[in-house]
């Protein structure tokens, strides 16, 4: 599958889907709200939670998106991504337009900004393995990949 069609599929992908898993070291997993945004994805995570925490110690993630299971016969057939990268805190400087974009897309999480253990983070993809379907998959990097993600 060419490169431009998988970062169509991404790109639906992230816009159509709010929920993924993120992957950190341990291994652990967690389902956690994310945010296109300027070339990467924001999540509002608290530091009581253990992935974030891991991610403090090891900013290496994956966070894995596919589509909603729709009841077909074969859900192997549900286009799905795995963006691998690193997450940090949104520097001061944009913490601001991270928090507008963030709840933009996620108004009722506005109480949370007031939690002093809550903070805006940015996973900063350096690759997505995208997979359209059954035998439809090919991975994306760079620019094309930075593209996909931009809203």
């Amino acid at each position: 599958m060419d490169t431009a069609a998988l970062a169509r599929i991404l790109a639906r992908l992230l816009e159509t889907q709010r929920w993924g898993v993120l992957a950190t070291r341990g291994p652990w997993a967690a389902h956690v709200a994310f945010a296109p945004w300027r070339g990467g994805l924001l999540l509002h995570l608290s530091t009581l939670a253990a992935h974030t925490r891991h991610l403090l110690a090891d900013p290496a993630a994956a966070l894995a998106v596919g589509e909603a299971d729709d009841g077909r016969t074969d859900p192997q057939t549900l286009a799905r991504a795995t963006l691998r990268g690193r997450v940090a805190p949104v520097e001061a400087a944009a913490r601001a337009a991270a928090g507008q974009a963030y709840l933009a897309r996620f108004p009722a999480a506005a109480p949370r900004f007031a939690f002093t253990d809550f903070a805006l983070y940015r996973l900063e993809a350096e690759e997505a393995r995208v997979v359209a379907g059954l035998g439809a998959a090919g991975s994306l990097r760079g620019e094309v990949l930075r593209r996909a993600l931009a809203p």
